[in-house]
């Protein structure tokens, strides 16, 4: 099997997935991954072969392309010169306009046979598949850990160096993944583009919104092959796992809690750190979580 990162995996074409980016994903996170020559997805984009001559002088990214180091440089002047139409969305890349546009017009030609998830791209379906398949190709070179995602393995690497060079500037956050700043980023900006049309619920991405609005869908796309339990949200449905194998692979080093997903040990951790990465746009409040914060804006209104 192709080591992970170098080539694609089972059931994910090698191109460039249909305009590379997840529509279930931030965009702008994205569009900054597509830069540096990774998706996050499992769908890796394949480098050509050569040098990598051309030089990022802010941060030191190469590519052999000048092409690919001019859409890089977007990251860091912030360049957005493809503007939505329908609202001021504004993108790096061409094919993230596209996706974009897509939550306009509603159309997700992509359909899980399944569950009948339905998606604008063929790579996000690959990937929902796994779901459905247990498929994990992404394998640690250091321990028996496997992924479905490339960036989930990218993760759980970070645990064996201890590594977090992402850092906020705001707050001092760090983390070992990019992606996971630049969402960070979104809390303190106050952006929130994606809006329910249901209820009027906005976030600062287009997954969220799509896990929020299986509230109002009432689907439930994560099966329990161990009984009939099925849940709206993988988090929920790996604690449900849980209670069938016991295992709580992740730890708190502090003070030995364990638990079931990662999400729920970063949470843990900030009763540790003091960490309150949640902002209140209408006060000074902060919060170490976003239902905690949610309560608390709720008295604004």
């Amino acid at each position: 099997m192709a080591e992970a990162g170098k080539g694609s995996p089972t059931g994910v074409p090698r191109e460039l997935c249909d305009g590379v980016v997840s529509s279930d994903r931030d965009p702008d996170i994205m569009e900054d991954q597509v830069a540096t020559g990774q998706d996050g997805l499992g769908c890796q984009l394949e480098a050509d072969a050569g040098e990598k001559s051309h030089v990022c002088e802010d941060c030191g990214y190469r590519t052999p392309r000048k092409s690919h180091l001019l859409q890089h440089m977007r990251i860091h002047t912030g360049e957005k010169p493809y503007m939505c139409d329908q609202c001021d969305y504004s993108a790096k890349r061409k094919q993230h306009l596209d996706i974009h546009l897509a939550n306009h017009t509603g159309d997700k030609p992509f359909m899980c046979g399944e569950c009948g998830y339905r998606t604008t791209q063929k790579c996000d379906l690959s990937k929902h598949m796994r779901t459905h398949t247990g498929e994990k190709p992404y394998k640690c070179d250091q321990c028996d850990y496997s992924a479905a995602q490339k960036s989930t393995l990218d993760q759980h690497l970070a645990k064996h160096s201890g590594e977090k060079p992402y850092m906020c500037k705001e707050c001092g956050y760090r983390t070992a993944d990019r992606c996971y700043l630049y969402r960070h980023k979104k809390i303190h900006n106050g952006d929130k583009p994606y809006m329910c049309g249901e209820c009027g619920y906005r976030t600062t991405q287009m997954s969220t919104l799509s896990k929020h609005m299986r509230i109002h869908t009432g689907e439930k796309p994560y099966k329990c092959d161990q009984c009939d339990y099925s849940a709206a949200q993988k988090s929920a449905f790996y604690r449900h796992q849980a209670k069938h194998s016991g295992d709580k692979p992740y730890m708190c080093g502090e003070c030995g809690y364990r638990t079931v997903t990662k999400y729920d040990l970063t949470k843990h951790m900030r009763t540790h750190t003091g960490e309150k990465p949640y902002k209140c746009d209408q006060c000074d409040y902060s919060a170490a979580d976003k239902s905690t914060l949610n309560r608390h804006q709720a008295k604004h209104t």
